[in-house]
């Protein structure tokens, strides 16, 4: 699992960071010193777990865990502080842990396990068995609307504030977000990365290049969308199943 690290202290930092890596199957990709930098962090690593601090110049732990909240496939959240009277106001933004200063190694090990588990969204992604509402996915197109059946969908991606699906017969442009898109169609469409979801129906294999990225081949496609570290196990599990 790959770990960011977020406070002001270096010293602190430097503490965490060690009792991460010395715990098998943790990495630590990014360490920050404010809550901006923490976010920036998140958008270029795509981290499993961000350990944050609460009290932060330029920005207060609480706001920003709410802002990773807000995001379409956040992170865990285990804050890590000197204070406890902000416990309260910390589970209110659905983090996972709340662990006060000087940290455990074992409690560390133990808040990090858990969040291993899954969240609602994916819980719900794997119970969900019945079929999507829609057939089709309409897009506005230079023609007026037109319906784009579920079936000819190779992957949604998402760039910005947009959303692009392509399928057999080309790309256009959505009104529509990710995370939607995740929670209508359950089990019928997979994450790969923060800004892809794929077609299961039409995943035939996982590659992985000479510098060591992994990318997904879809069925009759030319696209070869990445697959993040984050996301990897996942697919590897559905391919299992295929």
């Amino acid at each position: 699992m790959d770990v960011v690290i977020v406070d002001d202290e270096p010293l602190a930092r430097q503490r965490l960071a060690r009792m991460v890596e010395n715990l098998k199957g943790y990495q630590v990709v990014a360490q920050a010193d404010c809550a901006q930098a923490a976010l920036e962090a998140i958008a270029s690593q795509d981290p499993d777990v961000v350990l944050l601090d609460v009290r932060m110049p330029g920005g207060d732990g609480i706001e920003a865990a709410r802002q990773i909240g807000a995001m379409d496939d956040p992170p865990a959240v285990i804050f890590c502080t000197a204070f406890d009277e902000y416990a309260l106001d910390a589970f209110g933004t659905e983090a996972v842990g709340y662990l006060l200063k000087p940290v455990r190694s074992e409690q560390l090990e133990e808040v990090l396990e858990r969040a291993k588990r899954p969240n609602r969204l994916q819980r719900a992604s794997v119970q969900k068995t019945d079929q999507p509402a829609r057939s089709h996915i309409s897009a506005k197109t230079h023609r007026g609307m037109e319906l784009i059946p579920l079936d000819d969908i190779r992957a949604f991606v998402a760039d910005q504030k947009y959303v692009t699906v392509h399928h057999l017969n080309g790309e256009h442009l959505l009104d529509e977000t990710l995370k939607d898109l995740e929670e209508e169609f359950g089990d019928r469409l997979l994450r790969i990365h923060r800004s892809v979801l794929v077609s299961v129906p039409h995943i035939q294999a996982m590659e992985r290049n000479s510098q060591g990225q992994y990318y997904v081949r879809l069925a009759d496609s030319e696209l070869h969308p990445q697959v993040s570290r984050r996301h990897a196990s996942a697919l590897k599990a559905v391919l299992q199943r295929l």
